[in-house]
Order: structure tokens, then C-alpha cells, then sequence
């Protein structure tokens, strides 16, 4: 049954961080407005971001935020100078939730609970008395004379309104209503949708041996990626060993570089080094297997490495440097040592895979920026249809810089949306 509603609100489609924050900026200057969320709750990615306790933003500065943007984050200068990082530790205080800077200027709230986050935004939309639509979401963005004049929900209901800001996310975590339909809304009304791939996505290998020590943690690694001969990108940082492969922060912060070689030259091999002792150098760490060596030289080679590895890693590093276990440790010759500290220092996996972009944290490609009006998320190709968040083809690193280009996209769309509902103009 089609029956139709008016109504003259600004609708937000997507109660994510964009959304909320697209919401609250409309209400603030003055609009009607109304958030449809297919969840029964609001900001069900946040409450999942940061292990749990909501990396809000990066404390670096606009450059530094922009440059971990590896996705068009040029497009974010205007969105970040009309609501930047410092701006949102000032809001978040205010509206009471403290938060703190960690290693690698993370912000987090100083209760580590992403729940307190969430629901002081709960609070705000309604001081701010924005309407809620729980458990709607829309399937068709509703365009005549290239004017958006409503949408379509899931039941078939048309609704009437002024405008729209569409920040429905990207494709990925799709239990949290990520499922890509504003990306098939907006191709629909004319946008063009750039190629969706994972981004800060774990990483599957060829070697198998990786499921031996699944759930091993390295805290300072030193990682190379290479296409062929070619280096394509490095990090250091945490990395995960996985059933499958790899994860962890230094994994995920160059995982995009990986999907993009993958696709666009599967015929390539792409490898990983890892150096599990980048701290010394080359001469420095065969010092330091000479002094183990010394001190358990009586001892079998399997016994000499409990200094100097992680328990899990020491079978396969012993099978791989091709010295026999049981060989004593004085018997080792130099040649072997030096393989061995070549191994430790370029431990080398193939790229097989990722994983699915239903597991990576974000999604790369998007509505292409192009057609969008960064100033303001409008829309160059429909009147009244504004853009928010990852919905957008933008994404970056680890460390808080994706919830603030929600944040900052949410707040610039939803300042401009005010304005269009008020007449005053946005596209």
C-alpha cells in the first residue's frame, strides 16, 4: 500500500557518526529533523570501533589528518576547517564525555566505553528534538526536474520532504546496517560510484604455517610490501597472526595499497616482509644470536631461541632457517647464523587474499567526490541530496581519522542542509 506522507524535515537516511552528527548540525540551525535508521538503535559501528571503546578522532593536526586520508583526503580541507579534530574533543567534553589522548594521538573517551558516546549523542537529538525512525530504511531517493521531492521506504511508503542527506555507510560490517544501498540509491539518481573495495582489511596468505601461531601478537614490527621487485608500502607498529594470515594496526594501515595491487594486477605476486627485530641492525642482532648462541651453547638449537622469539614462533622460524632442531647450538655454522638473522629480519610471506569486505572496518571507493561540492556535501547532479561519511569515496588509516571525516562531512552536510530547507541555498 503506497500511501504517501509530507512532511518539509531535512531526513537524515543512516543514524551512524555522520548521520548524528549531520542531524544535530541541521537541528542547531534551525531545521526539522528526522533520522531513518534500519537498527533498533543508533550507532551500532561505533559502539564496535576501537575494540570497543570509540576512537573519536586523531589529535594530529588538519595536515596530518588529511595525509592519513589515503582516500581523496584532499575533498576534507573545507568539511575539516568548518568542524576539525579540536572542535570535536571540545564538543564531546561539553556534552559530557571526557576523553583522552593515547599513543599515536588517539582519542578515546576516559571512560573507554564507546556506550558513553553514543548515548550522549542520544541526548543531544533529543535536546535538539530530532525524530527517530527506528527500523525504516529508504530504498529509493525520489528526484523530478532534478529536485529531490522524497523517498521511498522499505515498505513501498513515499514520503514527501525537502531534502536529504544520505549517510547510510559503506559495505562493510553489514550487521550494523552497513549493506552498500546508499551507494545503489545514489548510482540510481545519476552519481557515479567509484570501485568499492575493503580497506584496513586483515590479510590472508599462501604460507599455512601462520595458523600454527594464530593469535600471536608482535608489538614492533617492521613490514614492507612489494609488488614483483617493487616497494609499494611499509608500516610499523602491532601486527596479528591469524588462522589465515595477518591483522593488526601496521596490517590494516596498508592493507588498501594491497587490495588495489591485487586488483588491478592479479598476475603479480605481492609479498610481505616482516623484520621481527627492527630495532637492530643487521650487525647488531648477529651480536645478539652470537651472545644467545654462547650462553645455551650446549643446548639444542630448539632450546637457544626462548630469548630472543615468541614461544609460537620458534618451530617455524627453526623450519625455515633449515637447521636441524636437535643440532647443538656451538655446532651451528656462521653461515647458518647469518641465514638465520637474514630470516629474522625478512621473515616473507605471499599475499593469497583478503578478506571479505564484509570484514574490513572500512570501505574504499564510494560516490565519487567529483560530484559532490566539498564545501557543503552537496550534490552537483540532484538538488537537495547531500552526502555524509563513508557512504563518500574517503577512508583512511587506523587511529580516528575515518570517525572524523564522519564526523566533520555529517556536521558541513547537515549545516548546508539547514540552509537549503531554509531557502537559503547549498548547492
Amino acid at each position: 500500500m503506497n500511501k504517501e506522507q509530507e512532511q518539509k524535515d531535512v531526513i537524515v537516511i543512516g543514524g551512524g557518526a555522520a548521520g548524528i552528527f549531520a542531524a544535530i548540525a541541521a537541528a542547531e540551525a534551525g531545521a526539522s529533523v528526522t533520522i531513518w535508521e534500519k537498527n533498533n538503535r543508533l550507532g551500532k559501528k561505533m559502539m564496535i570501533t576501537g575494540k570497543g571503546r570509540c576512537n573519536i578522532t586523531n589529535a594530529g593536526t588538519i595536515q596530518d589528518i588529511i595525509k592519513n586520508m589515503t582516500g581523496n583526503g584532499k575533498f576534507l580541507y573545507s568539511a575539516l576547517n568548518q568542524l576539525d579534530n579540536e572542535a570535536v574533543m571540545v564538543y564531546f567534553e561539553e556534552i559530557g564525555v571526557p576523553v583522552k589522548v593515547e599513543r599515536g594521538r588517539r582519542v578515546f573517551p576516559v571512560s573507554d566505553k564507546a556506550s558513553d558516546v553514543v548515548e550522549a549523542l542520544e541526548r543531544e537529538l533529543k535536546r535538539l528534538q530530532v525524530k527517530i525512525c527506528y527500523e525504516r530504511s529508504a530504498k529509493e531517493l525520489l528526484v523530478e526536474n532534478g529536485c529531490i521531492k522524497g523517498l521511498k521506504d522499505q515498505t513501498g511508503q513515499i514520503t514527501t520532504c525537502s531534502c536529504v542527506i544520505l549517510a547510510t555507510g559503506g559495505n562493510t560490517y553489514p550487521a550494523t546496517g552497513s549493506t552498500g544501498d546508499g551507494y545503489v540509491m545514489a548510482e540510481k539518481v545519476g552519481h557515479t560510484i567509484t570501485a568499492l573495495l575493503p580497506s584496513l582489511v586483515p590479510l590472508e596468505t599462501k604460507e599455512t604455517w601462520v595458523a600454527d601461531c594464530a593469535g600471536l601478537s608482535l608489538k614492533n614490527a617492521a613490514l614492507t610490501v612489494y609488488q614483483g621487485e617493487k616497494k609499494i608500502d611499509q608500516g610499523f607498529g602491532e601486527m596479528l597472526f591469524t588462522h589465515w594470515g595477518i591483522s593488526g594496526p601496521v596490517v590494516l594501515s596498508f592493507s588498501r595499497s594491497v587490495c588495489k595491487c591485487l586488483r588491478q594486477h592479479p598476475e603479480q605476486i605481492v609479498t610481505i616482509e616482516i623484520n621481527l627485530k627492527p630495532a637492530l641492525d643487521k650487525e647488531q642482532l648477529d651480536k645478539r644470536v652470537i651472545r644467545d648462541f654462547t650462553k645455551f651453547s650446549r643446548k639444542n638449537f630448539s632450546n637457544s631461541l626462548n630469548e630472543l622469539l615468541p614461544q609460537s614462533l620458534i618451530p617455524i622460524i627453526i623450519k625455515l632457517s633449515g637447521i636441524e632442531p636437535t643440532r647443538e647450538t656451538n655446532a651451528i655454522r656462521k653461515e647458518e647464523r647469518e641465514r638465520l638473522v637474514d630470516l629474522l629480519q625478512h621473515l616473507t610471506l605471499q599475499v593469497s587474499g583478503v578478506r571479505p569486505i564484509t570484514e574490513a572496518i572500512v570501505t574504499a571507493g564510494g560516490v565519487s567526490v567529483k560530484e559532490v561540492n566539498p564545501k557543503t556535501m552537496a550534490s552537483k547532479v540532484v538538488e537537495g541530496l547531500f552526502f555524509a561519511g563513508e557512504v563518500l569515496d574517503i577512508d583512511g588509516y587506523t587511529g580516528g581519522y575515518n570517525l572524523q571525516a564522519a564526523f566533520s562531512t555529517g556536521h558541513c552536510a547537515g549545516t548546508a542542509a539547514a540552509a537549503y530547507f531554509r531557502g537559503d541555498g547549498a548547492n
